[in-house]
C-alpha cells in the first residue's frame, strides 16, 4: 500500500467519523510526512486541494484539538501539527458524549413508563453508556502509564 492511498483512505474513514474528507486526508498526511508539520499552502500542494478548502479543513481539524496551529520564530506562516497525544485527547473528548447518551435514555424511559419491551432497549443503551463511563476513564490512564514507559 502507497502513503497516496493511505491518505485517501485516512480521508474517507474521517469522513464517516464527521469531519470533512479534506481534514480526513490533512490527518493521513500528518501521520505519514516526513516532517513533523507544514503549512497550509505545504497541505494544500501537497493534497491537491485549494486553499479555501484547507482553511476550512484545517480550522476544523484545530477546533477539534487534532492539529495544533503554532509559529517558528521569524516565519510569517502558521505551522500545523498533529495534537500532541491526539487520539487519548480525541477519546477523552468523545467519552464526553457517554453522559449525554445515557440521560437521554433516562429520558426515554420516563416517556414509556411501564412497558418492558420498550424499557429494556432504553436500559440497555443506558447502562451501556454508565459501564463505559465507569470503565473508560482507567483505561485512558493505563494508556498514559504505557505511553510514558514508551
Amino acid at each position: 500500500m502507497s502513503i497516496d492511498h493511505f491518505v485517501e483512505d485516512a480521508g474517507l474513514f474521517y469522513e464517516r467519523l464527521g469531519l470533512s474528507r479534506t481534514s480526513g486526508r490533512v490527518m493521513g498526511w500528518l501521520l505519514t510526512a516526513d516532517a513533523d508539520s507544514a503549512d497550509a499552502p505545504q497541505l494544500a500542494e501537497a493534497l491537491a486541494v485549494a486553499k479555501s478548502s484547507m482553511s476550512i479543513a484545517l480550522r476544523q481539524l484545530e477546533q477539534a484539538g487534532m492539529v495544533e496551529r503554532f509559529r517558528v520564530r521569524g516565519e510569517r506562516r502558521d505551522r500545523y501539527r498533529l495534537a500532541e497525544d491526539v487520539f487519548a485527547r480525541a477519546f477523552r473528548a468523545k467519552m464526553a458524549e457517554f453522559e449525554s447518551f445515557r440521560k437521554l435514555a433516562d429520558q426515554g424511559l420516563r416517556a414509556v413508563g411501564d412497558d418492558p419491551g420498550r424499557r429494556r432497549r432504553l436500559e440497555l443503551m443506558r447502562d451501556m453508556y454508565a459501564f463505559m463511563m465507569e470503565r473508560f476513564p482507567s483505561l485512558l490512564d493505563d494508556w498514559d502509564r504505557l505511553k510514558d514507559e514508551r
